[in-house]
This record gives structure tokens, sequence and C-alpha cells, in this order.
């Protein structure tokens, strides 16, 4: 079983006010209950035997599971990497965005770009098939990973995730997201790639 991560609004988090903050931890909680239904039935009753691809409670299962599972995921690494004291990025992270962009201020018009063209997730993720860092647009929890990646930063940008507070002004939230990124977190990731792949 799946447990909610009890993620709390704090004063560092500056890119959502505080009823955006509970509004979304409702809906991240949803999808924990949903992964949590979807696991009980695959492991009990999901009628393997009447599985196609074309249309089966089986593939619905299996579609429903990757969808919340990765919805769970995403949230939980959005919520992490926000907020927090460092919020300048410190050299080690610099240096992979610089080796891997060409720049920070590459790497972030880049990453920008990507959130506003984004229907689900913007995300910088660590390739370790050609062992360098890609921002990538996801336009489902589901549709757009990258196989054999590591997110390392991650906006989400459905609109449930700023909708209350920014109303259709997407490029404002995402203005206020790059100002707000916990680059402690991401230098931890970052750090972990690096030694572990």
């Amino acid at each position: 079983m799946i447990e909610k991560v009890n993620f709390r609004y704090t004063d560092d988090i500056t890119v959502i006010n505080a009823k955006q903050f509970e509004a979304h931890i409702r809906l991240y909680q949803g999808y924990v209950n949903n992964i949590n239904k979807i696991d009980q039935i695959l492991n009990n009753d999901p009628k393997r035997e009447d599985a196609n691809s074309t249309f089966s409670f089986f593939r619905e299962c299996k579609r429903g599971e990757t969808f919340a599972l990765d919805g769970v995921i995403l949230h939980e690494l959005y919520f992490e990497n926000i907020g927090g004291q460092m919020n300048a990025p410190i050299p080690a992270a610099t240096q992979e965005l610089e080796r891997c962009f060409g720049g920070f201020n590459n790497w972030q018009e880049d990453f920008i770009a990507t959130a506003k063209v984004s229907r689900g997730w913007a995300v910088l993720c660590f390739d370790q098939r050609s062992y360098r860092l890609r921002n990538i647009s996801l336009d489902a929890h589901d549709h757009g990973n990258i196989a054999y990646s590591a997110p390392i930063l991650v906006l989400d940008m459905y609109e449930h995730a700023y909708f209350l507070q920014y109303a259709d002004n997407k490029a404002e939230y995402i203005n206020r997201f790059m100002e707000n990124i916990n680059w402690e977190v991401v230098a931890s990731r970052i750090w972990c790639q690096a030694h572990f792949t």
C-alpha cells in the first residue's frame, strides 16, 4: 500500500498560496487512493483471462495503474522541489546545466519554453541513455516520459496546479516557480544520478 506523504504549506513556498496548495494536496490524495484501489484489484481479481488490447477490464486497470502511480510520484517530486532556503543553484547544479545546455540561461529559457508547451508536466530529467540532462514535456502523467530517465526538477503544468491563484496567467505561474525552486533538492537529485549511474 502506498502511503500519502504529509506535505505541509510553509512560508518559504511562494509559487502558490496556501489555498492553492491545499486544493492541490487534495488532488494528490486522490491519486494515492486510486493507485491503492488499482493495486488491490490487480492483486485479487483482475480478470486476466479476458485480457485483450482493444478493450478489457485488465487493460483498463493497467492503463490506470501507470496514470495513477505516475500522478503520485510526479506530485511528490513537485512538492519536494518547491520552497526551501536555497533558491539559487549551487555550483554542482550549475555545472551540470552548463554541460548539458551550454549555460544556465540557456537551460532556463528552454525549461520555461518547455513549461509553456506542456499540458501536464515540464520535467528536467537525467537521461541515462545519453548521460545528460533534458527538459521534457509530458501531456499526461504517463505520456511523454523517457524510459530509463530520472526526474530532477518537476513543474506541474496542469491547470489544477495554478488556476485558483493565477487563473489563465500561466506565464506568471511559471515565472514564480522559477523563483521558488528548492535548489538543494535539485542538487541532491543531480548528485544521486551522477554517483549511481
